[in-house]
């Protein structure tokens, strides 16, 4: 089986790593062979049809797309993880200058809105392009997703932060 990606080539540096360090992770993680071009951007992921691993490898491959450290794409690795993208554009349309201000929203004066969901939810945040990217477990990536969406859609901040603690206090409750 095999599948063909594109990379944003400022990020085919990230996705190689140093020496391929991290291009031979990804490989060794999920048994598949990458095959990257560096002057287009397209990576062509080779491995076993219906592995797991495989979708693991294309997921690890676009989160490093979407601006992800490859040691944060390296939990994809791990089935319980996974990675959910939203379109920013979906939201601003096609206005450069709104997408702008949507994904300012999120991040927030100096990171702080991304840093508190990242907190809340245990998940990994990536603001890259017109994408915002989750890595995180099910439930956290859903509730990291919501408090996204809420804050694009112009959602106050403290609003949003109402809503990770009340998502926090049922977690500790239903753990209790």
């Amino acid at each position: 089986m095999d599948e063909s990606i594109k990379v944003p080539k400022e990020r085919i540096a990230v996705l190689l790593g140093k020496n391929g360090v991290s291009r031979k992770k990804i490989e060794s993680l999920t048994g598949t062979k990458l095959s990257v071009d560096s002057k287009t951007g397209d990576v062509r992921l080779d491995g076993k049809e219906g592995n797991l691993a495989f979708y693991n490898a294309l997921n690890m491959i676009k989160a490093i797309a979407r601006g992800f450290s490859p040691e944060k794409a390296f939990v994809l690795a791990d089935e319980e993880y996974y990675l959910d993208l939203i379109d920013v554009s979906e939201v601003a349309g096609k206005s450069q200058k709104e997408i702008e201000a949507k994904k300012g929203r999120v991040i927030g004066k100096r990171g702080k809105a991304r840093e508190s969901i990242e907190k809340s939810t245990h998940c990994f945040i990536s603001v890259y392009g017109k994408t915002i990217g989750i890595i995180g477990k099910a439930d956290d990536v859903e509730k990291a997703r919501k408090a996204v969406e809420m804050l694009l859609e112009g959602a106050k901040h403290t609003t949003v932060l109402g809503y990770l603690k009340r998502t926090e206090l049922e977690a500790r409750r239903f753990q209790l």
